[in-house]
């Protein structure tokens, strides 16, 4: 189930990816993290409401609430904001080249502070699945994704490792608070509503608040590609990423969770019309292998 879960998420981010792509252009990176974790909180919490009887998780212990809060700080508030402003400075195929190492990350950091020890075939279907993705996005991107200049590259890069680093930090923190089964659901709640709390009082005493809601208004028509990547993307995706890493190694979820830009491929060919290479293909067949040893072998 882990796996499975894992394997849906990746689905989720290549779509919230192309959403947030766009709203990042126009919004600016910041202002899409501050809106989409809004849309996030409104609907997971009336979700978590349908389904809980309640908005917010409040049964849940001080530490709990400490151990998701901090990986939502590290995760969707700087690993995010990091990763999007990637996405605006080298596109998104690049981008999630260096989301690609989340995994290594995040299968050390569960060794040191989880002691999560993985079998040496699990080792080796990641190392196969890892290279695969990085094959596939290597290959020569189209012209919306080059970047512009050397040191707006090398911004994108240090913006993308960091973006890399916060997701694997807090995947771990959140398996952490999420300790005897604890709900997904009821998880991914603490998680979000802190991270937007944190993010919005950050605003408001930084002075920024008024000119970020001017901001918004004059490019309200990029809302609706917020509100689309939001549900895709932190509401469904990041619900199925706390049940996959609940339910099997971190190492292995993030390693499936970083198929995202195999997944874009067919979006690449066909929606944009652009040519794969051999390149692609062929780190997508080794991708598939990887995730094989990972899925069949114990």
């Amino acid at each position: 189930m882990g796996e499975f879960a894992a394997l849906l998420t990746a689905f989720c981010w290549a779509g919230s990816s192309l959403f947030f792509t766009t709203s990042s252009r126009v919004l600016g990176a910041l202002n899409t993290n501050r809106v989409r974790l809004l849309f996030a909180v409104l609907f997971l919490s009336t979700t978590h409401f349908l389904l809980k009887g309640s908005l917010l998780p409040l049964e849940a212990g001080a530490e709990r609430w400490f151990w998701l809060g901090l990986s939502g700080i590290i995760g969707l508030i700087l690993g995010d904001a990091f990763l999007f402003q990637s996405f605006v400075l080298i596109g998104t195929r690049i981008a999630t080249l260096i989301m690609a190492g989340v995994p290594v990350i995040s299968t050390l950091i569960a060794w040191i502070f989880l002691g999560e020890v993985l079998s040496i075939v699990k080792i080796l279907g990641i190392s196969i699945t890892v290279t695969g993705i990085a094959l596939v996005v290597l290959e020569q991107s189209n012209g919306n994704s080059k970047p512009k200049d050397r040191r707006g590259f090398l911004l994108g890069i240090l913006a993308g490792i960091g973006g890399a680093t916060g997701q694997a930090i807090g995947l771990v923190l959140a398996k952490r608070g999420m300790a005897g089964n604890y709900p997904a659901l009821s998880s991914v709640v603490i998680r979000m509503i802190t991270a937007m709390t944190v993010l919005w009082l950050v605003t408001l005493f930084s002075g920024q608040f008024r000119k970020v809601l001017q901001q918004i208004y004059q490019n309200r028509q990029a809302l609706k590609f917020v509100a689309g990547g939001s549900i895709i993307g932190p509401v469904i995706g990041v619900w199925l990423s706390l049940v996959s890493i609940q339910a099997t190694f971190v190492g292995v979820a993030s390693t499936l969770m970083a198929l995202t830009p195999v997944i874009l491929l067919p979006v690449a060919k066909w929606g944009y019309k652009e040519n794969l290479s051999s390149r692609a293909v062929a780190g997508t067949l080794i991708s598939i292998i990887g995730v094989a040893v990972i899925f069949i072998v114990p």
